[in-house]
Parts: structure tokens; C-alpha cells; sequence
């Protein structure tokens, strides 16, 4: 089959929409499919990781001076997000395809209308969201968050549609089915050394910098160091490669890792956002700290603190979870820092969810 990739990433938007694509083109293409992606030239695009990984690529031309601004559809929250009125980015992206079976839609700025004016005749279409806040004209849509159910899709899809929900489905790189077996097995030393801070690839609210502020004031392990992951299109480099510098402890930057698998292997602590990444650490059963970064993570935040998967330390956008991070790394020295962390939580996040997603591609083509 022949599967087209519609996403894009931009300092707004962040990097997880493309990654997550990333992940279901390598599962296609293991079993012998064609990828193309189609993204549009915004600051802070991925196009080198999607060439590095080999897949095909078309750029849609960045917003021009000339662009009207002036599109924002009130039926769609995210509709700036695209930067360009959705009828121009239908034609643009209709322009780039030459055949596909299936095309992939991962974009909060495009909804119905944009889905029936640009899918090609004869070929279906899978939407990927988080949102659940707009119309879709979808033969299937998966929304892979902790505490979704189908029936908040009701009157937002066809009847027709086959929904996949929750972390069953999960997009998660094969290595980390690999890796999870042995990950927790080794959960339960008590051990807190290897400290990874993983707040997003871009990391639009300069998280990592505000984290790192906290911890250069806080009782860190002696014996600990601290792995900072970030992306090279991060507007914040600079600063947070400064801010380590003030860390007591040894502090690594690694920008654009493609080796998260083993980095969150290695570690006994993880402070990171409560998007991507954050199934990657459930799946592995690393204990998280997680900060919520915008509203569309919100109810996902919440759904990991009901079931102990995780400890939340609050919004970064609002004070407090300064404190309860600090406060956090204080008692580390007097009582199992662990003890608030459920011991083996992690049964409903396999590794295997991008392999349901493709076997139920191929079944419905």
C-alpha cells in the first residue's frame, strides 16, 4: 500500500505530531509499505528527521507575507495552528499526492472540511487527535490518551468510523517493547542515581530551564547526575546548556536523541512533560515527575494520577509545582523516594499498540 503522511511540527505545535507519524511510517514500511510525509515549511519544522529516517518528503511553501492571517474557523480551536487558510493548505497538499491507499492526518488545525475536500477518490483516511473537540470525516481515528473513551467521539465522526481509544493502541517505537521486560525488572532497587529531564523536543514554554532552575537549588544525590533530552530547534539551547552548568551534580545535554529507549532504560527518575514521551516511561515503568504544558494535556495528566502511574507536580504555566519538586528531591535522604510510586503499574501500556494500529490498517484496506 501506498500511505500518505499529512503533519507537521513548528515551535506552536511542538514535535510530537510528526514523531508519533514517524513511529507508524517505520511499522508500515516493515511490512513493505510506501511512506510519504507532506509538511509545510514552518519555523521549527523536522524535515532533516524525516529525511534521516528515509522516508519520502514534500514541503508545503511557509506562510508568505501575503498570506491572510485573517482564517481562523471558530469550529476549529487550532485552526492558526496551520498558518495558512485550510483551502489553500487542501490544494497544496492534494497537489503532492500522486497515489495513496491511506492518507494519515495528525493535525489539531484540520478538521471535516479539510478531510473531505482533500482525500483522494478511493482512498481512505486514519485521524490521529488528542482533542476530541472537532468533526472528522474518517474511516478510522485513534486517539491513543489514558482516559479517553469511544463515546467522546459520538457525533464527531461517521457511524461507520472504527475508533481505536486509549493506550492500547499507543504509537510506541519497537525498542521499546524490547526494552520493557528488563526495564522492570530493575524497578524496584529503591535507587535514585540517573535523573532524565525530558520535557519535549522544542519545548515552546522553556520547561527544561525552569526545572533545571529548581533542581540547582535543590538536595540532589550526591552520587546522582542528571540527562537533559532536547531538540535542536528548541529556541532555548543556550540557556539550558548555562543553566547545567549550575547543577551540583554532573548535568549531559543530549540534543535530538534518537536512542530514548535506552536513555530512559538507564535511569531511575524521570521529570518530563505529560505529552509523547510520557507513554515511552509508562511503558518502561520509569517513575515520572510530570508537568503539564498546555491544555490539550491536561485530561491525560489527570488520568495518570488516578491510577499512581505517575506523580504530577501541577501546570508550569502556575506556581507551585516549583515546591512540590523541591520538595520532592527533600525527603530523598530519609525515606524511600519511591514510596509514593505504584510498584508494577504498567500492564496497560505493552509496547505493541503500533502493531494493533497497522494490522487494523491492513484489515480495513
Amino acid at each position: 500500500m501506498n500511505i500518505t503522511f499529512r503533519t507537521d511540527a513548528s515551535l506552536k505545535i511542538g514535535a510530537g505530531h510528526v514523531m508519533r507519524c514517524l513511529t507508524l511510517a517505520i511499522e508500515l514500511r516493515s511490512r513493505g509499505h510506501n511512506c510519504l510525509f507532506i509538511c509545510r515549511n514552518l519555523e521549527g519544522h523536522l524535515a532533516q528527521r524525516i529525511i534521516a529516517e528515509k522516508f519520502d518528503l514534500r514541503m508545503l511553501p511557509g506562510p508568505s507575507s501575503k498570506t491572510d492571517l485573517h482564517f481562523t474557523d471558530q469550529n476549529v480551536p487550532h485552526a492558526i495552528w496551520a498558518e495558512v487558510p485550510w483551502r489553500l493548505d487542501s490544494e497544496q497538499t492534494l497537489a503532492n499526492i500522486i497515489h495513496t491507499d491511506w492518507l494519515v492526518i495528525d493535525h489539531y488545525a484540520l478538521d471535516k472540511k479539510w478531510e473531505k475536500a482533500t482525500t483522494p477518490h478511493g482512498a481512505k483516511l486514519l485521524v490521529i487527535d488528542d482533542l476530541a473537540d472537532r468533526t472528522h470525516h474518517c474511516n478510522l481515528l485513534l486517539d491513543q490518551n489514558l482516559g479517553r473513551t469511544a463515546t467522546d467521539y459520538d457525533g464527531l465522526v461517521p457511524a461507520q468510523c472504527k475508533r481505536l481509544i486509549g493506550p492500547t493502541f499507543t504509537l510506541l517505537r519497537p525498542e521499546f517493547q524490547r526494552l520493557r521486560s528488563y526495564s522492570l525488572s530493575r524497578r524496584n532497587n529503591g535507587l535514585l542515581h540517573n535523573i532524565l529531564i525530558t520535557m519535549g523536543g522544542i519545548d515552546q514554554a522553556d520547561a527544561t530551564s525552569q526545572v533545571l532552575e529548581v533542581l540547582a537549588a535543590s538536595n540532589l544525590p550526591s552520587e546522582g547526575s542528571i540527562t537533559v533530552v532536547i531538540g535542536s530547534k528548541s529556541p532555548w539551547l543556550n540557556k539550558i546548556h548555562n543553566l547545567s552548568k549550575l547543577i551540583p551534580i554532573p548535568t549531559k545535554i543530549i540534543v535530538d536523541s534518537t536512542d530514548m529507549g535506552s536513555l530512559m532504560l538507564n535511569a531511575d527518575l524521570a521529570i518530563g512533560a505529560a505529552g509523547g514521551t510520557a507513554w515511552e516511561r509508562l511503558c518502561l515503568g520509569l517513575p515520572s515527575l510530570f508537568l503539564t504544558l498546555a491544555d490539550n494535556q491536561v485530561a491525560a495528566a489527570a488520568a495518570m494520577e488516578t491510577t499512581k502511574l505517575a506523580i504530577q507536580l501541577g501546570d508550569i504555566r502556575v506556581d507551585g509545582w516549583q515546591y512540590r519538586l523541591n520538595d520532592f528531591f527533600s525527603k530523598i535522604n530519609c525515606t524511600d523516594p519511591f514510596s509514593d510510586f505504584l510498584q508494577s503499574p504498567i500492564d496497560i501500556i505493552d509496547g505493541l499498540g503500533c502493531r494493533r494500529c497497522v494490522t487494523i490498517i491492513e484489515s480495513s484496506s
